[in-house]
Parts: C-alpha cells; sequence; structure tokens
C-alpha cells in the first residue's frame, strides 16, 4: 500500500494532514470583505450599504408591484370595453329585424308581435332604449330630420311631428338617431 503524495511539495501526507485550512482558522466573509476583526466603524458602513441595497431592491419591487397592478386594471377595463362594444354591435346589427317586425306589426300581421316584444324586451334588459318621438322636442344628438313643416303660430321650439323609423340607444349613447318629420 501506497500513502498518497500531497500535491507541491512531492512528500507524503502525514497523516490527518489536508491542503485545506483548519477549522478554526479565521476566514474573510466573501459578502462584505471583512475579517472578524473588522472594526465597528467598518461594520457601520457596511450594514449601511446593505440597508440601502435592500432598501433599493423593496422600492423597486414595490413599483413592479403597482405597475403590474396598473396593467391588470387597463387589461380588464378593455376586455370589458371591448365585451361591451360586442354587445352594442350585435344590438345594432339587429335593429333591421326589429325595424321589420315594426313594419309587420304596422301592416297588420299580429303573430309577430309575441316575436317583436321579446326581442324588444331582451335587448331593454341589456341596454337598449327607444328614442323619444312625437310630441318631443327635435334633438340633433337623437332625431335625423328628414322633412321639415314650416312653424304654426306660438311655436318656438322645433318638435318631432312623426316618427318614419325609430331611433335607439345603447346605455344612453345613440346607437341610431330616428328619422322624423319635425315642425319649427
Amino acid at each position: 500500500m501506497s500513502i498518497p503524495e500531497t500535491p507541491g511539495d512531492g512528500a507524503p501526507a502525514a497523516a490527518g494532514e489536508s491542503d485545506l485550512p483548519p477549522v478554526d482558522a479565521p476566514a474573510e466573509d466573501p459578502g462584505t470583505g471583512l475579517g472578524p476583526d473588522a472594526s465597528v466603524e467598518e461594520l457601520i458602513v457596511v450594514l449601511e450599504r446593505v440597508t440601502a441595497e435592500r432598501d433599493g431592491y423593496l422600492d423597486q419591487l414595490r413599483r413592479n408591484q403597482a405597475e403590474f397592478e396598473n396593467i391588470r386594471k387597463r387589461l380588464t377595463k378593455q376586455a370589458a370595453d371591448a365585451a361591451g362594444r360586442a354587445v352594442e354591435q350585435f344590438a345594432e346589427r339587429l335593429l333591421p329585424v326589429l325595424d321589420a317586425c315594426d313594419s309587420a306589426i304596422g301592416h297588420g300581421a299580429t303573430d309577430v308581435e309575441p316575436v317583436y316584444a321579446a326581442l324588444l324586451g331582451t335587448l331593454e334588459k341589456e341596454g337598449l332604449g327607444r328614442v323619444a318621438g312625437v310630441g318631443e322636442p327635435f334633438d340633433p344628438n337623437h332625431h335625423e330630420a328628414v322633412f321639415h313643416e314650416p312653424a304654426e303660430e306660438g311655436d318656438d321650439v322645433t318638435v318631432v311631428v312623426e316618427v318614419l323609423r325609430p331611433g335607439y340607444t345603447w346605455h344612453e349613447r345613440t346607437l341610431r338617431p330616428s328619422m322624423v318629420r319635425v315642425r319649427g
């Protein structure tokens, strides 16, 4: 059996000897570069540096959290807005169906009334509203005047006298203006 040699001096290592420093030998702290005999002032300087670094990381973490929360809120709002626009566009595409039902009822097709009432009722629950009609003051935000009659004596405001095509609102925003005949 041969005795292992230590690399360096070529002599065999004695039993119990190794190249490692003894366990109780003072070592430098790799994070601070300070040894066990560092002065209080050096330790205070290191502590202040580490505390400032910690505070910087904490501040950055808080900023990242706030930015993430703002992005999450913005994306949630954008998704809700997109869904609302999609429903609004769908309701707008159904307006010709309401017009057809309205026209059929006007021509005496009473069997269309339940379908019209159910469709209109469902859309009203979601936010559809009808623009005010005959006898109401003309509002260019809700009415489209296609015929104009001269004012009668005592008329000081333009008034809707006939609705040619009903108008609708969606959550208080005009979806389609009423096509009307006005006087005034």
